[in-house]
């Protein structure tokens, strides 16, 4: 008796485990690039400014907080304000354009006339709070220090000059798109008439207390955890290859059973022959995940692109039908919610395995809604692929 032939074509097997795009496993700092339109923010602050000439004022401590004397360039206050533009290209880094305008001195300063500035700044931003604790969307308070550059003017003088600016900015979380600000700086610009040198440029420190208002999306998403996906598609390989040996080992001793047993049959001949070019095939595969990002349904990664083709290719050689099962994470967004987003996913690998030549005829569609089944929740946001 001829042994029968156990083809086990196991697609899962073949394709590749090269790490996801976008995304550094484990990491507390590692977040989903935003688009460019996303974490857009305005300020609005009131300032209070001392200013310390460069012509000889009093000592640092001391000039802020006394009149300024007539016919005397030296130190004195004034209120203003501030208004800036700004992007946090990262958690921790961001830029933003910064305009002060503020005068100092009043009429009561022995009769001289207050001094009238304005002055614009590109300033570089460093949230330290999330570079050295990693990101997090709640925390109340942030750290951040700045330094800048740009151009100064004294209307009063019609003079402009160059400036250097840095400073300590905190914001309090008051909701997802509002903070408050408490802001201290200092600024140094050349003196009309002084040439050069840091003992002839102007100091200037301000305080400064307003809001923050983000534009856009001002919320940042932590990357996949692909570890634990990869962890996942590997337990299923481990399980898949102990089933494999399990029944070799079985077709084995069935084998040797029958041999015992059963005497040498008569064959027909062209029978056989018949039977040897159409041996019979079982196909064996176990479903493969493919994941997406939070709220999306589209397919973002190379290599969840390429285990869709490895079982579009699978699927056309054996011509069977293909079950897709989208779901997504029970613990965030309502139920029907869910469900929407689960059959766009599930849509969304089908309109794949359509385009690289499975036909739509063959593939059913199936929305399992909100899960938790997997740890962590990022796994739970998936679509399953299976061969039938």
């Amino acid at each position: 008796m001829k042994k029968m032939i156990l083809l086990l074509a196991v697609a899962s097997l073949s394709m590749p485990l090269s790490a996801q795009d976008g995304s550094v496993s484990g990491s507390k700092h590692s977040v989903v690039t935003n688009r460019f339109w996303s974490n857009w923010f305005v300020q609005g602050n009131v300032t209070w400014n001392a200013f310390y000439g460069a012509d000889g004022g009093r000592r640092m401590l001391t000039a802020p907080f006394h009149q300024f004397p007539s016919g005397g360039g030296q130190g004195y206050t004034g209120l203003g304000m501030s208004v800036a533009l700004g992007k946090w290209f990262t958690p921790g880094l961001g830029l933003r354009t910064k305009v002060n305008a503020w005068r100092l001195g009043s009429k009561s300063d022995g009769g001289v006339e207050p001094d009238k500035y304005w002055a614009a700044n590109e300033q570089v931003l460093l949230n330290v709070s999330n570079l050295l604790l990693g990101y997090n969307g709640q925390r109340v308070w942030n750290v951040i220090p700045y330094i800048g550059a740009g151009i100064n003017r004294n209307m009063s003088q019609n003079h402009y000059s160059t400036q250097l600016s840095c400073g300590l900015l905190n914001t309090f979380r008051l909701s997802r798109k509002v903070s408050v600000n408490a802001e201290i700086g200092w600024n140094s610009w050349e003196a009309a008439n002084q040439g050069l040198g840091l003992k002839k440029r102007h100091q200037q420190l301000t305080a400064e207390i307003g809001l923050t208002l983000g534009l856009g999306k001002s919320r940042w998403e932590k990357a996949t955890d692909t570890g634990a996906s990869e962890a996942l598609l590997l337990g299923e390989i481990d399980a898949l290859n102990a089933q494999l040996a399990d029944v070799h080992y079985a077709n084995q001793l069935l084998q040797e059973e029958l041999a015992k047993k059963c005497p040498e049959p008569t064959y027909n001949t062209a029978a056989v022959a018949e039977v040897e070019r159409k041996p019979e095939t079982v196909m064996v595969t176990a479903p493969v995940s493919v994941f997406f990002e939070k709220g999306q349904a589209r397919l973002a990664s190379s290599r969840d692109r390429q285990n869709v083709q490895s079982l579009a290719e699978t699927a056309k050689n054996a011509g069977c039908r293909v079950v897709v099962t989208g779901y997504a994470d029970s613990k965030t967004g309502g139920a029907e919610r869910n469900r929407k987003l689960s059959e766009l996913r599930a849509q969304a690998v089908a309109d794949e395995l359509v385009r690289l030549g499975v036909g739509r005829e063959k593939i059913e569609v199936v929305a399992a809604g909100g899960v938790d089944t997997l740890a962590p929740a990022d796994n739970n946001r998936r679509a399953t692929i299976e061969l039938k």
